[in-house]
């Protein structure tokens, strides 16, 4: 297990003293602070530079005067779009109802029917060969027997040498049959019934069937579809296993509760397509014309409570999927914590509307406002931290003469003055004492996904029912009855839980439950693998040269502090002649956390990071996780931080400070308040760490 004591290095050397932190929720506020250095809780900062204005009108999006380009489809759908084709046609689709769960926010796919703007089958290929397709569909569908047992017969339509003609040829087919895909060979286009059609009629129904495909085919990102409700669970879980098999790259499902008796649930498949996120790609005039998703933005205030776990909370009061939220950072659980966030495809009407019943003692949302994009992680300028320290007292061996008092303030003006060594604190490794999230992270970058997935299901002591469920999934890998064990509120094994029952304990299943994670949680288990490394590394770092700037350190390319930097030509090696004239200090000074795009420094740490790596057996790893889409580029990170604005409050004797939480008594003693901001990734309990000793 990995012991932070064992790599603490101090880089002021008073005395410190004992106290308790986190002895309550409101002993420990943590409250972000944005990218224009505003505390998020403050209601004011909604008329900020950084969002948009919910109370001022907003530009209607104008429609966009060229079609979308039509994405490639995956490969399993590859003939469906046909072959090297593109859809020129625009889709429409008619106003048809359909019952469908009104929490889910957005428009749904539901139509039966979807015409082709300015274009019929009649037109674009003649009366005579529509007429024979109507024949061929109909036997097609009908299952006749000059049909069946030929899922290979084909029909030839039309020859056409314009793609524009043969793409909307493409469009008319296969929103009139869905059942029928079309396919171009040398400027031919055929017909067949489509097997993917077929083997989905095997679960569902026609309409059903129908709709799925015209929704397919429509790409109308900004709609869902909805199966009919359904009570029978190992139906459902058929349904979303084809789906995910067939068309998992494109679209993505979730079941909604419904209504039912004792003995029977319903419960509504929703289908969405998946995000395309592609940073790199420059998005079309018409792109950014055409009607944009809506994004609001919140604070989320929060207490004794994880931020996947709000998350989680809110997705299923508002319909939508927790990947539907993005923030900033992750905020401690015990603690009292407010920060950002921002939810797609919820507008801030609904919001409003749901506001009320989200609420409770331990979870608020305020200051909502409309925004145009999600956050990425990071996007902030820091937190800012409002601490008691209970139970004040020296340390044992500490001299009974000193005074207490000199002890705290000699301290806190120590830390002011040199800062503190920058580690990663113990929450970035979790509290295990069997299994920590960095094991967990070193045996995903060794792709050994069926051994990390053991880890996180490993057991600490203890007969709490958290312990027992992950000790009977250890003894019988069924992942059903384990389902059954694992409390509500542990979220992400209750998600990796499903999974496992969906898609069995192979390494496929142990793949598909990975990636039911959202993408920071999968990643986070690698970083704080490579977070381990860092604070080792500074370590050795600061032992071997203490806090002097020695030729080979990496050091930030300008006088301005920054927080982890991503890119090599954002950092200088130093040189000699560097060293001589001082051009550095040791507060400019970087430490590289493991990538695969980033350089060493060129001294004694660059046959430490190999040995390192080569301990854990990483000798050559590319630091890519492909089968979990996981990439970690690394970062530089500053080897020692310093706390801003740091104030403090010295109570000595008396009944200590006023609590949020009003069941808990006040207590007598010696305490200590302290106010003071940090960087992004900053550990404040570090640096109380420092004060403290």
């Amino acid at each position: 297990m990995y012991d932070m004591e064992t790599v603490w290095f101090w880089v002021s050397d008073h005395v410190g003293f004992r106290g308790t932190i986190k002895n309550s929720a409101s002993d420990f506020v943590v409250t972000e602070i944005d990218m224009c250095g505003r505390l998020v809780n403050d209601v004011d900062c909604v008329r900020d530079t950084c969002t948009i204005d919910s109370s001022q009108p907003q530009p209607r999006p104008t429609p966009s005067k060229r079609p979308k380009k039509r994405e490639r489809s995956p490969a399993n759908n590859s003939e469906r779009a046909g072959v090297g084709e593109s859809a020129d046609a625009t889709v429409i689709p008619s106003d048809a109802s359909h019952t469908t769960d009104p929490e889910l926010s957005g428009s749904s796919f539901n139509s039966p029917s979807v015409k082709v703007k300015g274009c019929s089958l009649e037109l674009l290929l003649g009366c005579s060969i529509a007429e024979s397709l109507e024949q061929f569909a109909s036997s097609a569908k009908g299952g006749s027997p000059a049909m069946e047992g030929k899922e290979e017969a084909t029909l030839l339509l039309v020859t056409f040498q314009e793609k524009g003609q043969r793409a909307s040829v493409h469009k008319a087919v296969r929103q009139r049959y869905p059942f029928l895909k079309t396919v171009t060979s040398s400027a031919e286009i055929r017909v067949r019934l489509d097997p993917q059609y077929s083997e989905l009629r095997q679960l569902v129904s026609e309409e059903e069937a129908d709709g799925l495909f015209r929704f397919l085919d429509s790409r109308d990102t900004s709609s869902k579809f909805s199966f009919q409700p359904d009570g029978d669970k190992e139906h459902r879980k058929a349904v979303h296993h084809f789906v995910s098999r067939r068309f998992g790259k494109l679209l993505e499902t979730k079941s909604f509760s419904g209504q039912g008796d004792g003995s029977r649930r319903d419960a509504v498949i929703t289908v969405r397509f998946r995000d395309k996120i592609n940073g790199s790609r420059k998005r079309a005039a018409h792109e950014c014309q055409g009607p944009s998703t809506p994004y609001t933005a919140f604070t989320l205030h929060k207490v004794n409570m994880e931020t996947l776990d709000a998350v989680a909370s809110l997705a299923s009061q508002l319909g939508v999927l927790p990947s539907d939220f993005s923030y900033a950072g992750i905020k401690d659980k015990k603690a009292d914590t407010s920060q950002t966030m921002v939810v797609k495809n919820v507008t801030i009407d609904k919001l409003k509307a749901k506001q009320s019943s989200i609420q409770n003692k331990d979870l608020k949302i305020y200051n909502l406002r409309t925004t145009t994009q999600h956050l990425r992680v990071g996007q902030l300028k820091g937190n800012h931290f409002s601490i008691i320290v209970r139970n004040v007292s020296k340390h044992l061996k500490d001299d009974p003469e000193a005074s207490l008092a000199e002890r705290v303030f000699g301290a806190i003006e120590n830390v002011k003055e040199k800062g503190f060594v920058n580690y990663y604190g113990p929450q970035r490794f979790g509290l295990g004492l069997n299994v920590q999230a960095d094991q967990i992270g070193l045996a995903l970058l060794k792709q050994n996904l069926v051994k990390a997935l053991n880890l996180f299901f490993t057991p600490e002591e203890g007969n709490d029912p958290v312990n027992k469920a992950k000790r009977h999934f250890i003894h019988t890998e069924d992942a059903k009855a384990t389902l059954a064990l694992m409390p509500e509120y542990k979220t992400r094994e209750r998600l990796v839980l499903r999974a496992l029952n969906r898609y069995g304990n192979s390494q496929e299943g142990c793949t598909r439950a990975w990636l039911s994670l959202p993408h920071y949680m999968r990643i986070l288990y690698v970083h704080s693998y490579c977070s381990k490394i860092w604070n080792e590394a500074a370590t050795f770092r600061l032992k071997t040269y203490d806090t002097h700037v020695v030729e080979g350190d990496l050091v930030t390319c300008d006088k301005l502090e920054q927080d982890l930097l991503s890119r090599n030509n954002q950092v200088h090696v130093v040189t000699a002649k560097d060293v001589e004239s001082g051009n550095y200090t040791i507060n400019q000074v970087v430490l590289p956390m493991p990538g695969n795009s980033i350089q060493y420094p060129s001294n004694k740490l660059t046959s430490w990071y190999e040995e390192a790596l080569l301990r854990d057996g990483l000798q050559g790893c590319r630091f890519r996780i492909p089968a979990l889409q996981l990439n970690v580029p690394g970062c530089y990170r500053p080897l020692l931080a310093r706390p801003r604005q740091l104030e403090c409050q010295w109570w000595e004797g008396k009944e200590v400070l006023c609590t949020k939480e009003p069941d808990l008594p006040l207590e007598t003693g010696d305490a200590l308040s302290l106010s003071f901001s940090l960087n992004p990734s900053n550990y404040a309990t570090v640096c109380l760490r420092e004060i403290m000793k």
